[in-house]
């Protein structure tokens, strides 16, 4: 299995940009897909998560201003960033855990840039 995450970049503050993150792999059987950032300095920290049936969860910072969904078709988790500000300027992580036929697996992407500056 393997998660390939894009969309990353720089931005202004105000802007918006939406981050992929697709996993790769036959009969996938997908749990949970997440988000998390790293910003210069700081631990990593969850943004937002996506459970398979269940409800999403966001970190307060972004809440009302990041978007989770998925595509279950395509295992594609994305993030929709809008009213971005230059404290969200991190490396963004996608991860996913679940079943791989008969075998459970939890991944990693492999982090994508977000540079919110004027």
């Amino acid at each position: 299995v393997q998660l390939q995450a894009s969309g990353g970049g720089l931005v202004q503050p105000g802007g918006s940009l939406r981050l992929s993150c697709a996993a790769s792999g036959s009969a996938l059987s997908i749990n949970v897909m997440k988000w998390y950032r790293q910003a210069p300095g700081k631990q990593r920290e969850l943004v937002a998560v996506m459970p398979t049936g269940g409800s999403t969860k966001y970190v307060d910072s972004v809440k009302g201003r990041f978007t989770i969904s998925r595509d279950n078709a395509k295992n594609t988790v994305y993030l929709q960033m809008n009213s971005l500000q230059p404290e969200d300027t991190a490396v963004y992580y996608c991860y996913a855990d679940g079943w791989y036929g008969t075998r459970w697996f939890d991944h990693w992407g492999q982090g994508t840039l977000v540079t919110v500056s004027s």
